[in-house]
C-alpha cells in the first residue's frame, strides 16, 4: 500500500480543460498514477465584459468535486492547484476561486502568464529529450505561451492573449471552416506575435517543442495517416485545406482526429500556422510534459538533467535488472558500426541516439522470460513511460527490439513514424549484428571488424581465420545472412585475404 506522503498532485484549471496529475517519485523521476481530464471550456463562459457565466463556473466546480475525492489522501503541501488565462482576466474570478478552493481543500493560485510560461518550460525540460537550446510553444484555451531556454534556464518568457477557445469564439463563431475565417484567425495571431517575434528569433533555438492539446492532436493525426512525427508547415497547410473541404465544424472529419479534440482543432491550427510562419519554424516535435509536470517537479525539487534520455535508460536498466555491462558492450559495437556506415547510409544523429537506446535496452525482455524475449521487450517498451522519448520514438524502439534476433517482421518497422522506413531498417541490421558479435559477453573476443555498404548491401570484413576460431558465432552469422535474405536484404561476410561468404 502506498503511503500518502509518497503522492503528489498537480491540478491545472485551464481555459479549455481542467487536468489533474497524480504521481509518486521513483529514482529521480516520477511514476504517473492517474491522469484525469475534463472539458470545461471555461473561456467560452466569458461575456463581452469578461465576466464568467454561472453555468461556466458550475461546470468547473462540478469537475473539481470529482478531483477532490482523489486529493483526500494526499498531504496539502504536496498538492499544487493553479489557474491560468481565463481566471486571470475574469472580473468575477474571485467568486470562482473561493468556491474552488473550498471544494478542493487547497488554495487555488491564479498564476501570471510569465509564471505559466516558466512552469511549462520546466515541465518540458524535465521530460523532453533532444537539443538543449529550445523554443517551447503551448497553445492553451485562452493564452499561448512561448518560451526560449537552454537546459534548465529560460531566456525569454512570453504569454500572449490568444488561445484555441477564444479564437474559436471570435473567428469561427458561425462554425464555418472557410478560407476567409482561417485567414482572419491567422492574421489576428500574427498581429499579436509581431511585437515579440524578433526577440524570439534573435534568441534562437536548436529544437522547437510543442506542449499543447493542438500539437497532441496533430501527432494523433500523423500517426493515423502514416506520416513521420515532425510537424512542418506543409503538413499544417494540408490539414487546413482538408478542414476547409469539410465546410462546417460539425462535419469536420480528419483521420486520426478524435471527436473530443475536433471542436477547438481548427482555431488551434490557425494559431499554430501563424506561429510557424512568423517565427520561421522548420519543424516541431511533441513535448513529453508541460505545466502539470512543471508543478510536480517543482515540488520534488529534482534537478533538470542535461540528458533526460540517459536518466531514463539508467532507471529502466535498474528496474528490470538489465546486465549493464552487456548493454554497454552492445552499445559500443553498434556505435562502432554506425560510425563506419552513417555517411553512406545517410544516418543522422537521431538515428545514432535511437540505436544507442535500443542497444541499452535490448535485454529487457529477459525480465519476463528467455523464450520470445524480443516480443516481451517490444511489449514493455511500447507500454513503459519513457521520459525524453516521443511516442513515435518509443514505437520505433519497440519495433527495433522486436526484430533484434530471429525472423524479421517488417510490419512494425513500416508502421513506426519516427524515422523513414529505410533508416529504421538499417538500424535493425546494425543492432542485430552488434548483438551477435557481443554474444560471448566478453570484451576480449570481439574482432576488429570493418563494415562497408554498396547501396543496401552490407559487407563485413573480419580478421583472417576469425570465423574458424569462433565457430558458434560463425554459424550465427551464416544464419543471419539467410534471415536477412528472406526480407531481401543482402549481408556479406569476408575475411581478410579470403573470399566472401554470402
Amino acid at each position: 500500500m502506498l503511503k500518502s506522503s509518497s503522492l503528489y498532485a498537480a491540478i491545472d484549471l485551464g481555459s479549455n480543460s481542467f487536468h489533474m496529475l497524480v504521481v509518486r517519485e521513483i529514482a529521480g523521476s516520477i511514476q504517473v498514477l492517474s491522469r484525469v481530464k475534463r472539458k470545461v471550456r471555461l473561456a467560452a463562459g466569458l461575456n463581452s465584459e469578461n465576466e464568467l457565466s454561472e453555468q461556466a463556473m458550475e461546470r468547473g466546480w462540478q469537475c473539481l468535486r470529482l478531483f477532490s475525492e482523489y486529493l483526500r489522501d494526499i498531504p496539502t503541501e504536496q498538492i499544487r492547484v493553479v489557474a491560468t488565462a481565463t481566471l486571470r482576466i475574469a472580473k468575477n474570478a474571485d467568486i470562482f476561486v473561493a468556491k474552488a478552493s473550498e471544494i478542493l481543500g487547497n488554495t487555488v493560485h491564479v498564476i501570471s502568464g510569465e509564471e505559466e510560461a516558466r512552469l511549462i518550460y520546466r515541465g518540458v525540460a524535465h521530460t523532453t529529450g533532444g537539443a538543449e537550446q529550445r523554443l517551447v510553444v503551448d497553445i492553451g484555451g485562452g493564452s499561448t505561451e512561448l518560451v526560449t531556454g537552454t537546459g534548465a534556464k529560460t531566456t525569454q518568457l512570453m504569454s500572449l492573449s490568444m488561445g484555441c477557445v477564444t479564437w474559436l469564439e471570435r473567428y469561427f463563431t458561425d462554425r464555418s471552416l472557410t478560407q476567409e475565417n482561417f485567414a482572419k484567425a491567422q492574421d489576428a495571431a500574427k498581429a499579436i506575435l509581431a511585437p515579440v517575434a524578433d526577440k524570439l528569433i534573435d534568441q534562437g533555438w536548436q529544437v522547437c517543442v510543442g506542449a499543447s492539446g493542438t500539437v497532441q492532436a496533430l501527432q494523433e493525426i500523423m500517426i493515423a495517416q502514416g506520416m513521420d512525427e515532425l510537424i512542418t508547415l506543409p503538413k499544417l497547410e494540408r490539414l487546413k485545406h482538408k478542414a476547409i473541404e469539410c465546410g462546417k465544424l460539425e462535419e469536420l472529419e480528419i483521420e486520426g482526429l478524435t471527436f473530443e479534440r475536433a471542436l477547438v482543432f481548427p482555431s488551434g491550427l490557425a494559431i499554430l500556422i501563424a506561429i510557424f510562419e512568423t517565427l520561421h519554424i522548420d519543424n516541431m516535435i511533441l513535448a513529453g510534459g508541460a505545466l502539470r509536470e512543471g508543478l510536480v517537479y517543482g515540488m520534488l525539487h529534482l534537478p533538470i538533467e542535461q540528458d533526460i534520455r540517459q536518466r531514463t535508460l539508467r532507471n529502466v536498466q535498474r528496474r528490470f535488472q538489465i546486465d549493464i555491462e552487456q548493454a554497454h558492450r552492445v552499445q559500443q559495437l553498434a556505435e562502432h558500426f554506425f560510425i563506419q556506415v552513417s555517411k553512406s547510409w545517410q544516418l543522422d544523429n537521431r538515428c545514432r541516439e535511437l540505436l544507442n537506446s535500443a542497444s541499452a535496452l535490448h535485454e529487457i525482455g529477459l525480465s519476463v522470460d528467455f523464450r520470445q524475449a524480443p516480443s516481451h521487450a517490444s511489449y514493455l517498451i511500447s507500454h513503459l513511460d519513457l521520459p525524453g522519448y516521443t511516442p513515435a520514438q518509443r514505437r520505433l524502439l519497440a519495433s527495433l527490439l522486436k526484430n533484434q534476433t530471429g525472423i524479421i517482421d517488417l510490419a512494425p518497422l513500416n508502421h513506426q513514424n519516427a524515422l523513414p522506413i529505410s533508416q529504421a531498417n538499417r538500424l535493425v541490421r546494425l543492432l542485430r549484428l552488434a548483438i551477435i558479435f557481443a554474444s560471448r559477453r566478453r570484451d576480449d573476443t570481439l574482432p576488429a571488424l570493418r563494415l562497408r555498404t554498396e547501396d543496401e548491401k552490407l559487407i563485413i570484413t573480419l580478421p583472417h581465420q576469425w570465423l574458424n576460431e569462433h565457430p558458434l558465432r560463425a554459424e550465427n552469422l551464416q544464419e543471419e545472412i539467410q534471415l536477412q535474405s528472406y526480407v531481401h536484404w543482402t549481408l556479406m561476410i569476408e575475411e581478410q585475404n579470403s573470399s566472401r561468404i554470402s
